[in-house]
């Protein structure tokens, strides 16, 4: 439980500093264009922290416990967080365009996540 909401939190942090980073010293740097994807990988990375610390939230054994499905919706949406904002930020700095290719793998990353938080508290209410 502490994992995932210190990851969280960690990666909320980060979020912050990247985009007051990018709205900063990025800004007459950085095309428009790539401007607005590091300005979607602090989006996702930042609503993505905030799902894991509700996932550390919903491990308490006093709300849903522990579970194998909440531990994977925990570190698959860490790995969407790392795959989806961290190859965003990469491209928007170097240009690679083929970076953009790995970047839906942390979408699906995120899904996943996301369905596997459904399947715990589905799983809880039964």
């Amino acid at each position: 439980m502490p994992f995932f909401i210190i990851a969280g939190a960690v990666n909320a942090a980060i979020a912050v500093v990247f985009g007051a980073f990018g709205a900063h010293a990025l800004k007459d740097r950085l095309s428009e264009h790539y401007l607005a994807i590091w300005e979607t990988a602090v989006q996702y990375q930042m609503f993505h922290a905030i799902g894991l610390i509700l996932i550390g939230i919903l491990m308490n054994s006093s709300i849903l416990g522990p579970s194998t499905q909440l531990s994977w919706a925990g570190y698959l949406i860490l790995a969407g967080i790392i795959i989806f904002s961290g190859s965003l930020y990469v491209l928007s700095l170097s240009g690679i365009g083929i970076l953009g290719a790995i970047t839906p793998i942390g979408g699906v990353a995120f899904i996943t996540g996301w369905i596997m938080l459904i399947i715990a508290v589905v799983k809880f209410g039964k």
